[in-house]
């Protein structure tokens, strides 16, 4: 029999996140959706609640609670099946509670920066001593390039005992607040994509200027920034994993990060599907609604029938998720799984909210709940992470057995 309950260590660590959320994320949300770019005092308590997770046995904070040490072993694990819940399950069940609040404030938690899982995957056990409990920001994207990670064009030079970056990125989440930035960057650019490796720089790196904050439809309450390196120099040693540049292996390496990433973004649309399916329950009950789960769904009311299908697509949302998440930290390639979850929760979050939205009617679409702001905010994690079309693309790729030159 499959047992699709979470360990009783992270419920307490998922039952913890959900408290925040709901006692200073939610009451929060409107005000900061509203007055983009002004910075969340609520932030400055959010560190010190990250680390007191991490003292609980939530295992949460920074890089260190993305991957398990040579020969760890977590005390909920199933001895004889070598089953553990770790370190990603637990980020997951975290980012899925806190997006329940708000997700804009949820990409803003220090030391919760999509380039914390980037160093969770790659780096080596030297420098996650180093960088394990660093506030890491991302960037890759390029205004050259969205979808296509091999099209970096940013350089990185070895210049004696330093690495000098020039380039620029676009649309890097938490880029104004992080204290560092994971940046990928070619070694080679006549080397193709091999030459792709990624570096922790830090933000007040001299030669680096955060330049501009975008303006954007949804996470209002998240800095969304352009970053621009400039003949920014960081120690030798800050390039993740190997500096060997292994033309066969490709950029294998760096795309590992995603591995990690897309299940958490799942988790996000997965908390704010969630939101909003809850909302629209109490606007279907308090305009005398019911949602029946004894009658077939033809014998009821449209919109209950319209309430039921999306709870089952949020269902098969959140269980792709939790799949992906276990089988990274059991070590079992996970890639496929990865871009099925990012692909399901993304298209599941955007359709929920906005058909809440619709089924609310003047309600959904007023300021009144926080229906119309989890439309806008939901559309973001159909994208970011790779979009819906690249999900589909990687999962076809896997399950006919083609590389990138035979299925584009």
């Amino acid at each position: 029999m499959i047992n699709l309950e979470l360990p009783k260590k992270l419920r307490a660590s998922a039952n913890q996140a959900h408290q925040v959320a709901a006692e200073i994320f939610r009451p929060a949300s409107r005000k900061y959706d509203l007055a983009e770019h002004e910075y969340p005092i609520e932030l400055d308590t959010m560190a010190a609640m990250v680390e007191g997770l991490s003292d609980s046995g939530g295992d949460v904070s920074g890089a260190t609670g993305g991957r398990k040490t040579e020969g760890e072993k977590d005390e909920h694990a199933t001895e004889l099946l070598g089953n553990s819940n770790g370190g990603n399950m637990s980020a997951l069940m975290n980012a899925l509670e806190t997006s329940w609040g708000d997700v804009g404030l949820m990409l803003s938690i220090p030391y919760q920066g999509l380039g914390n899982a980037a160093i969770a995957a790659v780096a080596t056990d030297e420098q996650l001593q180093r960088f394990g409990k660093v506030w890491a920001a991302m960037a890759i994207t390029e205004p050259s390039f969205g979808s296509d990670s091999a099209a970096v064009t940013t350089t990185a030079t070895l210049d004696g005992d330093e690495w000098v970056l020039n380039g620029t990125k676009i649309f890097v989440t938490a880029g104004s607040r992080a204290t560092h930035i994971v940046v990928w960057a070619s070694v080679d650019r006549s080397l193709g994509r091999a030459a792709i490796k990624s570096f922790v720089v830090p933000r007040d790196a001299k030669g680096l200027t955060v330049s501009r904050l975008e303006h954007k439809l949804g996470i209002k309450a998240s800095d969304t920034a352009e970053i621009r390196f400039e003949d920014c120099r960081i120690p030798k040693d800050n390039i993740l994993g190997s500096p060997e540049v292994n033309v066969e292996k490709g950029f294998a390496g760096v795309m590992q990060t995603f591995d990690n990433t897309r299940p958490l973004v799942a988790a996000m649309a997965v908390g704010v599907g969630r939101a909003a399916l809850e909302e629209l329950r109490k606007v279907l009950t308090d305009a005398g609604i019911e949602i029946s789960y004894d009658k077939p769904a033809n014998n009821q009311h449209a919109a209950a029938a319209e309430f039921l299908r999306m709870e089952a697509d949020y269902e098969s949302a959140y269980l792709l998720s939790l799949r992906a998440a276990w089988m990274a930290d059991n070590k079992k390639p996970n890639s496929l799984e990865a871009s099925m979850s990012k692909a399901k929760a993304g298209r599941m979050g955007t359709d929920v909210t906005l058909k809440a939205v619709e089924l609310a009617g003047a309600t959904g679409y007023s300021q009144r709940t926080l229906l119309e702001k989890w439309g806008r905010d939901s559309k973001i994690l159909d994208i970011f992470e790779g979009t819906q079309q690249i999900q589909q693309l990687i999962v076809a790729r896997r399950v006919l057995e083609l590389g990138s030159d035979k299925l584009k």
